[in-house]
């Protein structure tokens, strides 16, 4: 028998995006699955963080690594076994490799398809049966401004992104008929750890014929970050969809990241080209 309360599962919980949409969509009420690789461990910070909103009780851990396809199906297998429904899927869990394409090995490109690409269309396919036949449910995939303007020394990130962006277009007209709707987010630049872990791994060194370039971008990048928004802003964002009778496909926080992929858009390639050029001299 399914549960009265609504449940959602979150990938990626341990820290970031994911800890936070966990807390926020338990302070509305959901029972949330978080997974994570190391929940004995990592999952103390976010029992932490639940615990100081009074919602410890409706996280549940779950230990996942999103590149193994059969955990991916067994978690929401327990989840229906346990709850009987599953109303809400956020694929968070991700990585940015950082360095220019000649620089980043062939595994390490593969590796960075593994997590951000099929590790959310391992999760995805897990649960579509199960929202198609109940006729509900909602796919909520992190995507990244980065998955619309792609820029030098993050192209496997870029990559992926523009993977998840096509994967979910093609998948919100599939199951729209079923009363299933897939959703993406688009963040530009926030405080998470996900580029602390971007730049620790970042491909390139002095030797290489792309130093100058790269450390550009990476100082650029590391500006960005630091000067983030408040990545509360995007959790909450999850808790308005989650909630939201017909969520529109696209979500760009903040409101300024949506015009800066329309300009690249509509400008010609050769100006956008040419700024580019300018900042990597």
């Amino acid at each position: 028998m399914a549960s009265e309360t609504r449940v959602a599962i979150v990938t990626g919980a341990s820290s970031g995006f994911g800890q936070l949409a966990s807390v926020e969509l338990a302070r509305r009420g959901y029972t949330v699955v978080a997974t994570m690789r190391d929940p004995e461990g990592r999952g103390r910070r976010l029992f932490e963080a639940a615990a100081r909103e009074g919602v410890e009780r409706r996280i549940v851990p779950s230990r996942l690594d999103v590149t193994d396809a059969s955990r991916s199906e067994a978690v929401v297998a327990e989840t229906i076994a346990s709850y009987g429904r599953i109303d809400v899927l956020v694929n968070n869990a991700g990585f940015a490799q950082g360095g220019f394409v000649e620089d980043v090995s062939l595994e390490a490109m593969r590796a960075q398809f593994e997590t951000n690409v099929w590790g959310t269309i391992a999760m995805t396919k897990a649960a579509l049966p199960h929202m198609r036949e109940r006729r509900g449910g909602k796919i909520v995939n992190m995507s990244s401004v980065s998955g619309r303007i792609a820029i030098p020394g993050f192209a496997p990130y870029a990559a992926s992104k523009y993977a998840i962006e096509g994967f979910s277009e093609a998948l919100r007209l599939e199951m729209r008929p079923f009363g299933v709707f897939v959703v993406l987010i688009e963040p530009a630049s926030y405080r998470t750890d996900i580029w602390d872990k971007g730049f620790a791994t970042m491909a390139g060194g002095a030797d290489s014929a792309f130093a100058k370039p790269l450390a550009r971008i990476r100082g650029i990048a590391e500006r960005s970050a630091r000067n983030g928004g408040d990545p509360r802003d995007v959790a909450r964002l999850i808790g308005r969809i989650a909630d939201a009778r017909r969520p529109r496909l696209r979500y760009a926080i903040p409101r300024g990241a949506g015009w800066m992929a329309a300009a690249r858009d509509l400008l010609p390639w050769s100006w956008y080209e040419a700024a580019i050029g300018r900042l990597l001299r």
